[in-house]
């Protein structure tokens, strides 16, 4: 009987313990979730005064300490921009890349130049030369006449003579009197208007980039007027060209008005007192009549304004003597006032600056001698000839 009943004991024991080692954590559990508070609510933006509820301290994360970067955005809004190469001696400096593409002209010249007998054979390899390289029938026939008649009354047969006069011939050929001055400076009360016309694919959008960045060189305040509105590209490689120098752009919408864009850029210019304002135009075919008149069209727009100053046109050097043609349709409507030369330094064709001046009368102020930034640079005729004979 005692047996049984210790038994019973022990077995109520164990029960007993069973049920407190089942109850004993559920209930420190709801302890410890009694005791961690409330998320507090609004803490920043109801009541930026209010503090966390009493005993959270130690269980709230401090408030983040408020940011200090505020100077980012005033960084990011002031660019660091270009400072471009002076234009005096750019000619100079860029010498190099005409002279490797003319070279060979140059070496066939003085190469027959300093032949021990110069018969009518040698002069026809002369001539032949110059015909090559773009200069054209007429120029070609005078230069040689004169420099085989200079060197039969001289009698002279030295090389560094001979290369002389070739030299003062090609200069006189390049008409050095012509005013090769870009008018960029305002005669009235407005800014001075450059009108920038070529067919496509001459690198005429480049070049008033690059045109920009010659007029800030030379200390021009610029603004750009994206007036070829028929490419949205064309609009926004000028806008990336301008900002490099700190100029902004006026633009469209694509397909827009060209008239529109170019007289709303003057205007602007005009308001914000800059010197110089810059407008490209969309490139056209001189074949196609409807699109030269729009350019007629675009420049009486533009003067009513004022009067345009410069009107440059582009002209791909590599064309050769097809440039003339476009050349003249081109004078005839928008009364060009200078011949922009571009891709010089990878043709060996440079007498289409002869031929260009004879046909027009109008001079060559800027020539484009390379794909960098400040490769463009302002025609100097003795240079010119020094470099085309190496």
């Amino acid at each position: 009987m005692l047996e049984f009943l210790l038994i019973a004991i022990a077995i109520v024991v164990i029960a007993l313990g069973l049920i407190v080692s089942l109850v004993a954590p559920r209930a420190r559990l709801g302890r410890r979730r009694r005791e961690v508070p409330p998320p507090p609510t609004g803490l920043s933006t109801t009541s930026p005064q209010a503090g966390p509820p009493a005993g959270s301290v130690d269980t709230l994360p401090a408030p983040p300490e408020p940011h200090t970067a505020t100077a980012l955005p005033d960084v990011a809004s002031a660019p660091v921009l270009d400072v471009p190469e002076p234009t005096a001696g750019r000619m100079q400096r860029l010498r190099a890349r005409l002279s490797r593409s003319q070279n060979v002209l140059g070496r066939s010249l003085l190469a027959v130049l300093a032949r021990d007998r110069l018969d009518d054979e040698a002069w026809e390899e002369v001539e032949d030369a110059l015909l090559g390289a773009d200069v054209g029938v007429k120029p070609t026939t005078e230069i040689v006449e004169r420099l085989r008649t200079r060197t039969q009354v001289l009698g002279t047969r030295d090389p560094a003579q001979l290369r002389a006069l070739l030299a003062e011939e090609l200069v006189t050929a390049l008409q050095p009197d012509l005013d090769r001055t870009l008018h960029t400076i305002s005669t009235g009360d407005g800014p001075a208007v450059v009108l920038v016309v070529g067919v496509n694919g001459t690198g005429k959008t480049t070049t008033c980039g690059k045109l920009a960045r010659v007029l800030v060189a030379d200390g021009r305040s610029v603004l750009l007027g994206a007036a070829d509105t028929f490419r949205a590209a064309a609009a926004d490689q000028l806008q990336t060209w301008g900002a490099r120098v700190g100029a902004e752009t006026v633009r469209g919408p694509e397909g827009g008005d060209p008239a529109s864009v170019a007289f709303d850029a003057v205007r602007a210019g005009k308001d914000a007192g800059v010197d110089t304002v810059v407008i490209d135009t969309a490139g056209r075919l001189h074949t196609k009549v409807g699109l030269m008149d729009e350019l007629g069209k675009l420049k009486r727009v533009v003067e009513k304004h004022g009067p345009i100053n410069e009107t440059l046109l582009v002209l791909d050097a590599t064309t050769g003597q097809n440039g003339l043609t476009q050349a003249r349709v081109f004078t005839e409507v928008a009364d060009v006032t200078g011949v922009v030369l571009t891709k010089l330094d990878g043709t060996a064709k440079g007498g289409i600056v002869i031929s260009v001046q004879r046909e027009l009368g109008v001079p060559v102020k800027l020539i484009g001698l390379g794909e960098g930034a400040d490769d463009l640079a302002p025609f100097e005729p003795v240079e010119f000839v020094d470099a085309l004979l190496g």
